[in-house]
């Protein structure tokens, strides 16, 4: 009996200190498929793992712990680890493991999993079942699934009741946001950045314990709808939505999160009045830079606040807009927004700007509200009654619903309210002047008639319908108002399945909008419907384009092919044709520059001739076609890297691509026009072309415009670009001077920090950074010189390189450098254009300094731009000067090296040339990969 209890006694003895051998035999099998399994100091023998180095044991002699982050480790792991069984803590992070993730399917224990920062390129179906237990995972930049576009979350996520942290940032996520997240009431940290998510924020998420939540910087489709939701996750103490196509309001209530401490929302659609319980909540960092703001700037009780590149009236915060500003921008919130009027309607002043619809009489005030057959839709706002200068408000042809605002009826200089062919609701307010509004085809009020109460029709409003081109009233008869209406809402119900796919990703904006019209000769000037999204960073977007024939009401496509169909809206013969990133007919352009007129040129370049194109409305348009003659490799790439920026970019300070068109030996590109053209003309040539000279003031301006659209380009946009080309030829001028950088020929895409990447050489003399003129390597940086040299050309009235000026100031940027710092130097350099007051000199004096910033010789010693836009901006606005408190760099020597290296290549490749392009535009670069922190907690998704 004694013999068998101790023999009992030391098998349990035995079993209480001896591992599993199956967990040593797992561990073996994951050093030995490893690529340097040297790094892994264990032993190729033995059964008890629990005292090798970076794996730990339970009090079971089992394996529970494996703790081998950043160990540079490369290969695959083991497709059988989910049978260390016991295991509940994994920290495989900061690794170079690759192939597919075996399945941690039945690992009921395991808490912690921290697979991030490694490059895993699948994940298994079953990855989640059974994790119960689970708390934290962490499987950011693994780029999972990538052959097959992705994956999503599987729903048997949902069984990790526990789980508080899920970060996947840049883990190839595709699709929209699981619905099941709103359920998942443990989850505090939901960090989702930097994937290819689409769709809404789902509405699940309503009232959820989220602490962080990030999902900025989506690829491709982004995110898109309202953030409504957002408020009313109380817990919230960081909010990034920066980088996506978010739409809507800030929501009123957002003042209710209380613990929010971070807020961005940089690089939207968003628009609208900023609620001031928003400006009220005490934020360490809120940034609401390009969206579409409006309104006045509340005073933001936010330690760190920017809101650059929106539509406030005043760029000050707590000033207030004048009041016709704010009752239309209560009209324009009633309209939900709509994009067009957006874009139009900014400042102070709506009878100082270019406010579409809107129109005003000899004191200044508002008049008349002129928008008909607009698209637009939504409710009409009290706020008009701020207006009691209105005469006139039409709207007809539009889809607005709801009842007319009872307090309208106090607007006592109104005589006409056109709100025929919309749906508005009983009942109409009862005018005290006696008004009768129109309101035939409206189907709520009597069945369409014209509402009894409010009498006949005025006499001169016509039929009720207005020409949107004119403003004028149309006399047509009903039946003839009432097939228009058919007609407009047939082109709808053609572009309606397009929009509607799209418009949960994007604003829609319509391009054009005319008919074919026959000219005397038989001339065709075709005119096109064309939709595409606002934010065309979508590569899978497709366009979809209609042209109308106003004769026989019949659509065509851009190409002239294809018969059509008749369609139920009884429009007639009808084709949509994908026009796939903006493709446009090359006979289209043909009849708009009139085949291409010598009378319509307007300048040529290295690789063609610029037209100009005029649709049948006086819309003008700018239309590149490169000569057969110059179409090479090196064209031909240039040609389709500017389709491939600008089809990526949007901003008020970049020229709009509108359309291209490829055909047989042509290659053409549509911009929007700018009729002032080139500020190099303005600069130099002003005095041949009989030009008045550009003032100061202007001149700030356009320096200001241009640097916001470089910021933009380098650190704002979805993806960061280098220009590479920026100078006065390539900066176009608005009718009001506001500037646009263009030619986009030679961007390319920018290295990731302080990195840098060797390309060959392209660009122009005067204008390259000496580091890339040099070496070839290139970022932002580059960009920043040049830009530093336009101030100086801005400042001097001189251009970059002039062989003709004396040898000392041949280089301007070498000969201005040592002169800015010299009043009297300066003072003898500024454009003899200018009338230098004391008080503009002071301005002129920082721009010198700012100038030779930019222009430092090493990179890292010149500032981004958006330094250059904070410094300018104040400058623009108040008029005065602003402290820079910059260092100084010194000791730079500016002198012959980069004149010596011009005259070389000069003579080189011929004198005449001033534009050089060395540029293999196959090359490419991949895009960032974005760096994060080591712990889960602090990585960062920006």
């Amino acid at each position: 009996m004694l013999h068998s209890s101790l023999t009992l006694l030391f098998i349990l003895l035995f079993s209480l200190t001896t591992a599993d051998p199956h967990d040593a035999e797992i561990l073996r099998q994951f050093r030995k498929g490893l690529d340097n399994p040297e790094l892994l100091p264990w032993p190729d023998s033995g059964d008890d793992p629990c005292g090798w180095k970076y794996i730990f044991c339970d009090n079971k002699n089992r394996v529970n712990q494996i703790q081998a982050k950043g160990l540079n480790l490369s290969g695959p792991l083991p497709q059988n680890l989910n049978q260390l069984t016991n295991l509940f803590n994994v920290g495989l992070q900061n690794n170079r493991l690759n192939g597919p993730l075996p399945s941690f399917r039945g690992l009921s224990n395991l808490k912690y999993l921290y697979l991030d920062n490694n490059d895993f390129d699948s994940i298994p179906s079953d990855f989640f079942d059974g994790l119960q237990s689970l708390e934290v995972l962490a499987l950011d930049n693994n780029k999972l699934n990538a052959s097959s576009g992705g994956w999503h979350l599987p729903q048997t996520l949902q069984g990790s009741t526990q789980l508080t942290n899920l970060s996947c940032m840049g883990c190839n996520l595709a699709g929209p946001l699981p619905e099941f997240l709103g359920t998942m009431n443990s989850l505090s940290f939901l960090k989702l950045s930097n994937n290819n998510l689409t769709g809404e924020i789902p509405p699940s998420l309503n009232g959820s314990a989220l602490q962080v939540l990030w999902l900025n910087n989506q690829q491709g489709e982004l995110l898109t709808g309202r953030i409504d939701v957002v408020a009313s996750m109380v817990s919230l103490m960081s909010l990034w939505l920066h980088g996506n196509a978010f739409t809507g309001t800030i929501p009123d209530n957002i003042g209710d999160l209380s613990s929010l401490r971070d807020l961005n929302v940089n690089g939207n659609n968003l628009v609208g009045l900023v609620p001031q319980g928003l400006g009220d909540l005490k934020l360490d960092k809120l940034d609401l830079n390009n969206n579409h703001f409006m309104g006045p700037i509340p005073n933001f009780k936010a330690a760190q606040v920017s809101y650059t590149n929106n539509d406030f009236c005043v760029n000050k915060s707590g000033v207030p807009c004048a009041f016709e500003v704010m009752a239309l921008l209560g009209f324009l919130g009633g309209l939900n927004y709509p994009e067009n009027l957006v874009d139009s309607w900014s400042g102070n002043d709506p009878c100082g700007g270019q406010w579409l619809g809107i129109k005003c009489n000899v004191d200044g005030k508002v008049n008349m509200i002129n928008l008909p057959n607009m698209n637009l839709s939504g409710s009409l706002s009290p706020s008009v009654a701020n207006l009691g200068s209105l005469v006139e408000i039409r709207l007809g042809g539009n889809d607005i619903s709801g009842a007319v605002p009872g307090n309208w009826s106090s607007l006592s200089s109104l005589t006409l309210l056109d709100l025929s062919g919309n749906n508005i609701s009983p009942p109409l307010p009862l005018f005290k002047t006696g008004l009768k509004p129109i309101v035939t085809g409206n189907p709520l009020l009597n069945g369409g008639a014209e509402n009894p109460s409010s009498g006949s029709k005025s006499p001169s409003s016509g039929s009720g319908n207005v020409d949107p081109a004119s403003g004028q009233s149309n006399s047509s008869s009903s039946d003839s108002r009432e097939t228009k209406k058919s007609k407009r809402k047939g082109l709808v119900s053609i572009v309606a399945p397009i929009a509607g796919v799209a418009a949960a990703a994007f604003l829609l904006i319509p391009l054009y909008a005319y008919c074919f019209k026959r000219t005397k000769g038989g001339f065709q000037a075709p005119t096109s419907l064309v939709i595409h999204p606002r934010d065309p960073s979508d590569s899978d977007s497709v366009v979809k384009i209609a042209v109308a024939n106003n004769t026989n009401g019949s659509i065509s496509n851009l190409t002239g092919s294809g018969s059509g169909s008749r369609n139920s809206s009884g429009i007639g013969e009808s084709h949509v044709i994908d026009a796939g990133n903006l493709r446009i007919s090359v006979q289209v352009l043909r009849n708009v520059t009139k085949n291409f007129a010598p009378e319509n040129e307007l300048g040529r370049g290295g690789f063609g001739v610029v037209y100009k194109g005029e649709l049948d409305d006086g819309t003008k348009i700018a239309v590149k076609r490169m000569e057969a003659g110059v179409i090479s490799s090196k064209a031909l790439d240039e040609f389709q890297a500017e389709i491939a920026v600008l089809s990526k970019v949007r901003h008020r300070h970049l020229v709009s691509l509108l359309g291209y068109s490829i055909e047989g030996n042509e290659r053409i590109l549509v911009y929007e026009y700018m009729p002032q053209g080139a500020l190099s003309k303005h600069l130099f040539h002003w005095k041949s072309l009989e030009l008045e000279p550009l003032s100061w003031k202007r001149r700030l301006n356009i320096a200001l415009d241009v640097a916001r659209g470089m910021e933009y380009l380098h650190t704002l946009a979805h993806q960061s670009f280098i220009h590479r080309d920026l100078k006065p030829s390539n900066i176009l001028l608005a009718d009001d001077f506001r500037a646009k950088v263009s030619d986009f020929g030679l961007v390319k895409l920018a290295p990731e920090g302080e990195k840098s990447v060797v390309t060959r050489l392209a660009g122009t003399f005067g204008y390259l950074a000496p580091e890339y003129a040099v070496t070839g390597k290139i970022t932002t940086k580059a960009d920043v010189f040049s830009f530093g040299v336009v101030l100086m050309e801005l400042l001097t009235g001189l251009m970059a390189l002039d062989e003709d000026r004396p040898e000392e100031s041949q280089y301007l940027a070498a000969w201005f450098w040592h002169i800015k710092s010299d009043k009297k130097k300066l003072m003898a350099a500024i454009d003899k254009a200018l009338d230098v007051k004391e008080e503009t000199f002071e301005s002129i004096s920082i721009i010198a300094e700012l100038a030779g910033h930019c222009t430092a010789r090493e990179p890292s010693q010149r500032p981004e731009m958006g330094h250059a836009v904070n410094v300018l901006a104040p400058l623009v606005e108040k008029w005065k000067p602003f402290d820079d408190d910059t260092e100084e760099y010194s000791g730079i020597d500016y002198s012959l090296p980069l004149n010596q290296m011009v005259k070389g290549w000069q003579e080189a490749e011929g004198k005449d040339m001033s534009y050089m392009d060395l540029e293999d535009s196959k090359s490419s670069i991949p895009a960032r990969p974005t760096g994060f922190a080591d712990s889960f907690t602090s990585a960062d998704g920006r």
